[in-house]
């Protein structure tokens, strides 16, 4: 399966699902957010992952979100996370990305259950065959608690149904061994707080739910690497990264929600079993994120 990886290298903003009151997508925030990552720069979007509850929407919704963003996103590079433990509920939502014209399709690996490579390996393929469109491995072991390594990856990486990895793991040893052994796939940097290493390591670029409100800083830091100019894209991944902790010790998602709704983007709350963040917390944001994005 031949493709112009141009279109796929770059910063890739890992959509956030905006709910309105009453619990429903929220349309309007969503066009207004997609509109907002273009002007940053960011060569497509991540739709529909773990950034975008996916799995805490039926799969109805999750086909809602992808035509929304599929309307809005211009020439932008969309890749659709299809990924469900229900498989037949994943062939569905591959069968819609293709019907939506999307570049690529992804999926995390089959979790809970402790499924057999094989059988990991086997979702995969029916899943690309059923998508007919080139397939992204979703590789984030300490969430789904699946742990491939270079072989088990490889074995995808040697299949021409799959372009590439989305590597969310601080293994960089195994990102560089694999980008060696397949300098032709994509490989894009999952953990934000570490782009700067990911590219030192071969990733031909990064997806991140952070870009959704700073996806300027981190188009900065691939342009400075790529330059030469280390120090100052690790000045600039500093600047992230203080943000960033932030995140982590308020609860990434339910913050990166409000710090949308501090934009004037009406993004609302994650869904239970998320829960709500403190006045204190939004307090936080206000002071601490919102004046330094």
């Amino acid at each position: 399966m031949g493709y112009n990886k141009e279109k796929f290298d770059g910063v890739f903003t890992a959509l956030l699902t905006p709910f309105d009151k009453e619990n429903k997508i929220n349309e309007k925030a969503l066009r207004e957010l997609v509109a907002l990552n273009l002007k940053m720069g960011v060569k497509g979007f991540y739709v529909c992952g773990s950034t975008g509850e996916a799995f805490l929407m039926s799969k109805d919704e999750r086909a809602r979100v992808m035509e929304i963003v599929k309307s809005e996103a211009g020439d932008a590079t969309l890749i659709a996370h299809i990924g469900s433990v229900n498989e037949m509920e994943a062939t569905a939502l591959a069968k819609h990305a293709k019907a939506l014209e999307y570049d690529l399709v992804s999926s995390v690996a089959p979790f809970y259950y402790k499924f057999s490579f094989e059988e990991i390996k086997g979702y995969y393929c029916r899943l690309a065959d059923a998508a007919e469109l080139p397939m992204l491995v979703y590789h984030i072991p300490v969430l789904s608690g699946v742990n491939m390594g270079v072989n088990d990856l490889g074995a995808f990486l040697n299949d021409d149904r799959f372009i590439g990895i989305k590597y969310t793991s601080n293994d960089f040893f195994m990102m560089e061994q694999c980008k060696t052994a397949f300098p032709e796939k994509v490989l894009y940097n999952g953990y934000d707080e570490m782009f700067l290493a990911g590219l030192s390591m071969g990733a031909d670029g990064a997806i991140g739910s952070t870009y959704n409100f700073m996806a300027n800083k981190f188009v900065r830091i691939r342009q400075l690497f790529n330059a030469g100019n280390i120090a100052e894209a690790q000045r600039v991944q500093k600047e992230a990264n203080r943000i960033i902790a932030i995140l982590c010790r308020l609860g990434v998602h339910r913050s990166e929600k409000e710090i949308m709704n501090q934009m004037g983007l009406d993004f609302g709350v994650c869904r239970p079993p998320f829960g709500a963040l403190s006045s204190e917390d939004k307090a936080l944001i206000k002071k601490e994120i919102l004046p330094f994005i």
